[in-house]
């Protein structure tokens, strides 16, 4: 039997990404203890209560204690704070990550409390769902996605080499790229998407009390999906866009520009210009099966409504 990558594993925030990696390093051996931490005293109870950890401590500090790796899996604007907490606790050769969805940010709130012989290797997950808590975890949510690592002067090879393996180990691709490139990739693939959708269910929401509910019981498959974007963590979304403004400003710029152009040529009737610019966006939908980052199906590999219980004789 292969022994586990780590011997203790200290994860900070008890939400989707951190239980889905308990379960994956349980699945497949990648780590001989797992210790937690939640601020919320109710989300602790669940982490014990299902198993989640093998010991949850009330404070972050208690919980890095010994710990080898440790996973800040905090909202980005909470990093900070945290690692302040943190830092005169860990052991020493330990390495901190995170899976925050920007990165400049965070080595810049991380980095300074971080003592020395304490690797730093920021990542980020490109998997996700919906929903949140220490319940709406699972062991296959990094399988074939994309783990995104951007070392830093205080990464070691050491230190980066083992996370990397702990991502595969999980199931997932990994990659390397500077943080500000990352901030800027995801600002277009993630970011600025998750913006729009907000937007425009924020729009349909104003129409609704217009139009007598009649946005949201005729919504069709497109709707929908902006209402599942929108969904996610108001608290992560909102330091998402705090700390990385400038590029989602600049892609948000970019694709104001694209909405002008296809007004236009809507309102001059221009046929052969959506035609040709609706063909070009229907290929990258295409790569992107192709890629195996979606599916074909006709529901996108979305779970259908729930069937409505038969009528009681």
């Amino acid at each position: 039997m292969t022994a586990p990558l780590y011997n203790r594993v200290a994860l900070i925030g008890l939400g989707l990404i951190a239980s889905s990696m308990a379960h994956a390093m349980r699945a497949n051996g990648l780590a001989a203890e797992i210790t937690g931490h939640a601020r919320s005293a109710e989300t602790r109870a669940v982490a014990l209560e299902i198993g989640l950890c093998d010991r949850v401590f009330d404070t972050a500090a208690e919980a890095v204690q010994g710990a080898d790796l440790v996973v800040l899996c905090v909202p980005v604007g909470a990093m900070a704070a945290v690692a302040e907490e943190i830092g005169p606790h860990l052991a020493p050769g330990a390495c901190v990550t995170d899976v925050g969805s920007v990165k400049q940010a965070v080595i810049e709130a991380v980095g300074p409390h971080l003592p020395e012989g304490v690797a730093f290797v920021p990542a980020h997950p490109l998997a996700g769902t919906e929903h949140s808590g220490p319940r709406s975890g699972f062991a296959e949510l990094f399988v074939n996605r994309w783990c995104l690592l951007t070392p830093t002067a205080q990464s070691t090879p050491e230190a980066t080499a083992r996370l990397r393996a702990l991502w595969e180990g999980m199931g997932a691709n990994v990659d390397e790229m500077d943080a500000a490139h990352h901030d800027l990739v995801l600002a277009v693939v993630s970011h600025t998407p998750h913006l729009i959708a907000y937007t425009m269910v924020g729009v349909a929401d104003h129409l609704r009390r217009v139009s007598n509910s009649e946005v949201i019981k005729y919504s069709a498959s497109g709707f929908r999906d902006f209402t599942r974007i929108a969904a996610s963590d108001p608290t992560m979304w909102r330091d998402v866009f705090l700390t990385n403004k400038d590029a989602v400003l600049d892609i948000l710029g970019r694709f104001t520009e694209e909405l002008f152009v296809l007004q236009r040529a809507i309102r001059m009737g221009d046929g052969p210009h959506l035609h040709d610019y609706f063909t070009r966006t229907r290929a990258i939908r295409r790569s992107i099966i192709e890629a195996g980052q979606d599916t074909a199906a006709p529901d996108f590999g979305r779970s259908a409504l729930p069937a409505k219980p038969a009528p009681k004789d």
